[in-house]
């Protein structure tokens, strides 16, 4: 139970972080600024929560281990559910802040953050090249993601070329979709919006998983062939500094 907590915390402020710096702060920091703000979420979340359960915060992250054969089947429902809770909560929670000026704040008219594609991507990028972009997107995270928690990374240092990585992607795809590669984060805004953010997506959970899916073969194909270890395990701190941590 303590990891599926950790799940919904961890995707609570990544939403919270990343949709909230657009929403509330977009049109002073612009692209660049929220992208790091989600980059930051991560890298952050990858230290606190890393070492419970692997901080993956993401349903197509938990799907790429999966298919890696680094998590076990048994926990994904668990995960997926709290990915998507914690995204939802953080979403409400958003709202409630975007509304408290005099003007208000509706979510359906003002985007709200939400993922999308034609007449509701920052672009006018058509569903083609959402699609595409959010699949090599997803691929460039879970390759990371394996890259870094393999057992011959250096321990201990996973959440910063992840949080790295998700800032470029990010900053390749905010004007194409707004950014998902996580179908967590799309559904939280996406169900304080309905209409056409519900609409479409479907899109935002069918590409990121067929990125991630792509990843983990990739990344099995140019892998050193070593024993596999759990992520939560490659993130946790070695038993020396777990010692003098406690002291």
């Amino acid at each position: 139970m303590k990891r599926y907590l950790a799940e919904l915390i961890g995707t609570f402020v990544l939403v919270f972080g990343g949709c909230g710096a657009a929403v509330l702060a977009g049109s002073h920091i612009g692209f660049e600024g929220v992208a790091f703000a989600f980059g930051f979420s991560l890298l952050v979340m990858a230290y606190a929560i890393g070492p419970i359960s692997g901080c993956h915060i993401n349903p197509a992250v938990t799907f790429g281990l999966l298919l890696s054969g680094k998590f076990q089947a048994r926990h994904v429902p668990g995960y997926v559910i709290a990915q998507i809770a914690g995204a939802i909560i953080a979403g409400g929670v958003l709202l409630v802040i975007a509304g408290g000026t005099g003007a208000g704040y509706d979510p359906s008219t003002a985007g709200f953050a939400a993922n999308g594609y034609g007449a509701h991507s920052p672009g006018g990028y058509n569903v083609t090249a959402a699609f595409v972009a959010e699949v090599v997107l997803t691929f460039f995270l879970v390759f990371t993601v394996l890259g870094t928690t393999d057992i011959m990374a250096p321990v201990g240092f996973a959440g910063i070329p992840i949080g790295i990585v998700l800032v470029l992607i990010h900053l390749v795809g905010i004007p194409v979709t707004n950014t998902s590669v996580n179908p967590a984060r799309s559904i939280g805004p996406a169900v304080f919006v309905g209409g056409w953010a519900i609409n479409q997506l479907w899109l935002f959970i069918v590409a990121p998983l067929i990125g991630a899916a792509i990843a983990s073969m990739m990344y099995k194909m140019v892998a050193v062939s070593e024993p596999m270890i759990p992520v939560r395990v490659a993130e946790a701190a070695l038993p020396s500094e777990q010692a003098e941590r406690a002291r």
